[in-house]
């Protein structure tokens, strides 16, 4: 049960009331064999390895063959090749070594895959350190089985190594019994091997249950009269396993674990210390875990005859003079005993290293609740101001303590606590400084000048947070305030804005949530900044003056946005979003939660979206007809007069430049000033249109080209090129794909940049150069090499060319199964002695391949937007196809959240072989089926949009892949079904359907090829997940 939920009814809290008391009873009770509901007692767990203990061969496989691009299934089809008489049995069997099997499989793969596959990498892979490793789900199962005097096994088909050893990667002390197939050779499902396994526990059938992932395993050992579970994941079978057990397998302490391996301590020496200092005799063990918490100084969870304590202890090694000062943790603790201050029972401070290692402290246990969320999700607002009500009230308890009364008058330095403060996050922020971040410069001047004059002294906590904190299970009150490590003599505001954090931070921000460590390095960047924009916008906007001038009988009030569907986290996504400026921009709110629906925009993006969809009804979908008309007419390489028009009412309405993300256009010089998540679902709109981009000035490449030109031009470069694009009274293109190489991948570029004098000129051959027989077209970006000898990512560069240089030669215009997509089109294009003046070259030379990568950061995410509009036509349009449209449905259709489209208003109710089409069961599977794909589809969208927000392009590296591997897929099977229910109407361009799936299937080489995405997935995958 989750605690958070726990006060939400009288009912729950009886419910959790009773069952807290009797997780309490129950740790007081000895060991004890455990009845399943049946009747039948269990005293044994027997397990498998692979896939229930470790990952599963079938697991590692289908990761490495995409890594390795190996077909889909070619190892386990390979596996299984053969039976029990196959390669894979007989390995298992030791009837052949690793040299013979190796050699066996890689040719039955090979042959299977009709490539040679390296079947060597796998076998390392599978029996790699750093794949095969034990859940930890399993490791905390077994380590309860085996405290309430169960027996555990484990029971695996495996193999002998190179080396003569059998793999085997687990703890064998874990286990009462070890069979091995490979040792005994004998494979599951022969029922011999089960029965070697019970004969060896001393145990019946009925008295013993069995984990195993495959079915012909489970089925026999059930055959057998052995209880069984199959498991398709650790977690779900671990909440089987606790279901017939009837006990938690779960550890009993909240916020607890194994001590991990480089944490351990002695316990016979602990052991002894304790029984000295508490005065029992017992010969019971020591319990010990870990706590999740303090990591800063190790802490521990003891139990030791009925008594449950904690020790903190300081890490080894060597450390800093002032650092991990437990000793001052100590006494103030025993200080504030009785002050009125809830603070855990200390017993000792050992400042004898052989005991345990290091000094430490024992202090009682106090059971309760910890909240690591400060959002409280799933609590009543009133409970949770009772929570934070508890929460200041201990906190004024902590200020209200005299220091000399209670011993403490030397406990810190007298005066200038704030001005010392700032001082030290200054000297620690310059030692760890890796870059410069303006925002963090402009708050480290003002600040100190703006600091408020100390009023009070009393003992600071240094590190108050709801966290830290210790609830009673009943009712909201603290019982204990932990982690004094940073406690001292200080301004009592420092606990007080360190408190309110939470009201100005997402909720999951890595400091809330005692994240912060060497595993954010990547994003410590963006974190920083993103700080120092808050800190700033706090500062100039109130400052420490509501502190100074605000009367106390009228506290300042905040207010806290919560999307109710959202989370938002730094790298995978959270749960909630607070403001802290009352006047704060609907951007700035929008970074802190996903929106996933239009309805949920901030008011005025809301507004936006609805004026959009207004100028798509009434403007874009009327002129379709004609403007596909203009395409196919003689005249097609000339721009539609109607589209220039429509461009003039779009940039009246306000409708233009809605791309650049706010992080590359902060001041809103150039465009909307949204965020990548509320720009996602106006693109969506946009791209139910092929039209309404441009319209709207929001279509590639123009979108990417003035991103880069905002993010990376100088101004006179801005001035020349930048504005008319923005004004849209000029086009661009972007030169990078050559038909010699493989041009996915942009360090194999061979065109040659030179420097001449006060040119560079160009040589090379390009294609595929989108927008490049515009007439309108007057900016070629250009990508080229100006150093092949540098490292590899430093040799090429960008520069600026004007479409009027002479050596520019078009060869063709390129068609996309059979479309020239007029009049911006595809080129083939020859660059020969283009000469370019030095002044057009971006950043500089060598920076090329960084500018391509910047480029790409939102606009690599914007044709998966608009692949969502497609589909939500394409599927519009299929329904309109099958069923009559009826003034009622027509009705309906425009009051959905998506838009009615008008070129489906034609068309009537079809009947096939006997029944309309909407009757057809195939038609209907193909609908829903679409609905599913286009909602997973969108979600993955909008995920990718809200991790670049918050964390940034980089750190949204996956997302993006994923979402470019997920989306032109998506779109080309749901306008595949659409075309199918147009029947040879689809092919044809009466309907925008054909037109559709051909950019869809094209965009799955524009945005990068699909093997590109999903090698990237995979390697971030293991990179990250495994």
């Amino acid at each position: 049960m989750c605690v958070r939920s726990c006060f939400q009814s009288s009912c729950l809290q009886w419910a959790w009331r009773t069952a807290f008391l009797k997780h309490i009873q129950r740790r007081h009770q000895g060991s004890h064999r455990w009845t399943h509901l049946g009747g039948s007692t269990y005293r044994a767990v027997i397990f498998d390895m692979g896939g229930v203990l470790i990952p599963s061969p079938g697991r590692v496989a289908a990761e490495w063959e995409v890594q390795n691009r190996i077909p889909s299934g070619t190892i386990l089809k390979a596996l299984m090749e053969g039976g029990e008489n196959g390669p894979w049995m007989r390995f298992m069997r030791a009837e052949i070594t690793a040299e013979g099997f190796l050699r066996e499989f890689g040719r039955l793969c090979s042959e299977m895959s009709k490539t040679s596959v390296p079947v060597d990498s796998f076998f390392s892979l599978l029996t790699s350190e750093r794949v095969a490793k034990q859940f930890p789900v399993m490791t905390e199962a077994i380590t309860q089985i085996r405290a309430k005097g169960l027996q555990t096994a484990v029971l695996s088909n495996n193999f002998y190594l190179p080396n003569q050893k059998s793999f085997l990667p687990l703890d064998r002390k874990q286990f009462d019994v070890v069979v091995e197939s490979c040792v005994e050779g004998i494979c599951k499902p022969d029922p011999r091997i089960y029965k070697l396994c019970l004969e060896r526990l001393g145990l019946q059938p009925s008295e013993s249950i069995f984990l195993d992932d495959l079915g012909p395993n489970v089925k026999a050992a059930a055959s057998l009269g052995i209880h069984t579970i199959k498991v398709n994941d650790p977690e779900t079978a671990v909440k089987e396993l606790e279901a017939l057990l009837g006990f938690t397998l779960r550890l009993g302490v909240p916020n607890t674990q194994p001590v991990r391996k480089t944490m351990e301590i002695p316990k016979d020496s602990l052991k002894k210390y304790l029984k000295d200092l508490l005065g029992i005799q017992t010969t019971g063990p020591l319990e010990l875990l870990q706590f999740d918490h303090g990591q800063s100084n190790p802490t521990y969870y003891i139990r030791l005859a009925n008594r449950d304590l904690v020790l903190r202890k300081k890490p080894p090694g060597t450390l800093l003079p002032s650092a991990h000062a437990i000793e001052r943790e100590f006494r103030i603790m025993k200080a504030l005993a009785n002050a009125g201050v809830p603070v855990p029972n200390v017993l000792d401070l050992c400042e004898d290293s052989s005991v345990v290692g290091t000094p430490f402290y024992v202090m009682e246990y106090c059971p309760g609740l910890i909240y690591k969320d400060p959002s409280l999700p799933g609590l009543e607002p009133s409970h949770r101001r009772a929570i934070y009500t508890a929460m200041n009230t201990v906190l004024c308890k902590i200020h209200s303590v005299d220091p000399q009364a209670v011993g403490l008058e030397d406990y810190g330095k007298q005066g200038a606590y704030i001005p010392r403060q700032v001082r030290t996050w200054v000297k620690q922020y310059r030692a760890s400084e890796t870059s410069t971040i303006p925002a963090m410069e402009r708050l480290i001047e003002w600040l100190p000048l703006h600091l408020p004059h100390q009023q009070r002294t009393t003992l600071v906590h240094g590190d108050f947070r709801l966290d830290n904190l210790v609830f009673h299970p009943e009712k909201p009150e603290v019982v204990a305030v932990l982690d004094w490590e940073l406690s001292t003599l200080g301004d009592p505001l420092i606990d007080v804005a360190y408190s309110c954090l939470a009201h100005y931070l997402p909720s999951s921000f890595p400091v809330l949530r005692g994240q912060a460590s060497s595993a954010h390095a990547e994003q410590t960047g963006k974190l920083t900044e993103f700080v120092s924009n808050l800190a700033w916008d706090f500062a100039v906007k109130e400052g420490f003056r509501v502190f100074k001038e605000m009367p106390f009988k009228n506290p300042l009030t905040r207010s806290c946005h919560t999307w109710a569907r959202s989370q938002s986290q730094w790298y995978p996504i959270g749960t909630r979003s607070y403001s802290s400026v009352p006047e704060a921009s609907p951007a700035h709110a929008s970074r802190g939660g996903l929106v996933i629906s239009p309805e949920s925009l901030s008011p005025p993006v809301r507004e936006l979206y609805h004026r959009l969809k207004r100028f798509m009804e009434q403007h874009v979908y009327p002129a379709e007809p004609e403007l596909q008309s203009h395409q196919a007419s003689a005249a097609r390489w000339s721009p539609s007069p109607l589209i220039e028009d429509l461009k003039e009412k779009a940039k009246a309405e306000g409708l233009w430049n809605l791309f650049l993300p706010l992080e590359a256009d902060p001041e809103k010089k150039y465009g909307a000033g949204l965020t990548n998540v509320e720009y996602a679902h106006l693109c969506e709109l946009m791209g139910t249109s092929l039209y309404a981009p441009e319209i709207c000035n929001c279509s590639a490449p123009d979108t990417g080209n003035m991103e880069l030109l905002v993010r990376y031009g100088t101004e006179a470069q801005k001035a020349r090129w930048l504005m008319p694009l923005l004004e849209g009274k000029a086009r661009s293109c972007f030169a990078m794909t050559e038909p010699q190489v493989a041009s996915s991948d942009a360090t194999n570029i061979e065109a040659s940049i030179r420097e001449e004098d006060s040119f560079y000129v160009i040589n090379g051959h390009k294609w595929w150069i989108t927008g490049i027989l515009d007439p309108r077209c007057q900016l070629c970006v250009f990508m080229g090499k100006t150093d092949p000898h540098a490292p590899r990512h430093r040799q090429q560069s960008v520069l600026l060319v004007p479409m009027d240089t002479p050596g520019i030669k078009i060869i063709r215009p390129l068609t996309v199964y059979g479309l020239e997509d007029a009049p911006g089109g595809h080129g083939e294009v020859r660059f020969e002695h283009v000469h370019v003046p030095k002044e057009n070259m971006v950043l500089g030379p060598g920076r090329g391949f960084e500018i391509a990568q910047g480029r790409l950061g939102p606009g690599r995410i914007h044709h998966c937007m608009r692949l969502i509009g497609f589909s939500e036509r394409a599927l519009a349009l299929m329904k309109a196809r099958i069923q009559p449209p009826t003034a009622e449905g027509r009705e309906q259709e425009r009051g959905l959240r998506r838009p009615c489209f008008h070129w489906s208003c034609r068309v009537k109710s079809r009947v096939a072989f006997g029944k309309p089409l909407v009757e057809q069961g195939t038609v209907l599977a193909d609908i829903a089926q679409s609905r599913v794909e286009i909602e997973q589809a969108r979600l993955l969208v909008l995920r990718a949009a809200h991790v670049m927000d918050l964390a940034g392009n980089k750190a949204a590296a996956l997302d993006i892949a994923m979402i470019k591997m997920v989306a032109p897929s998506m779109a080309s099977r749901v306008i595949d079904r659409a075309i199918q229910a147009f029947g040879a109407a689809g092919l044809s361009s009466d309907y925008p359907l054909a037109q559709f799936f051909t950019w869809a299937r094209a965009l799955r080489f524009a945005d990068g090829p699909d093997e590109v995405h999903r090698a990237t997935v995979a390697k971030l995958e293991l990179k990250h997940r495994i």
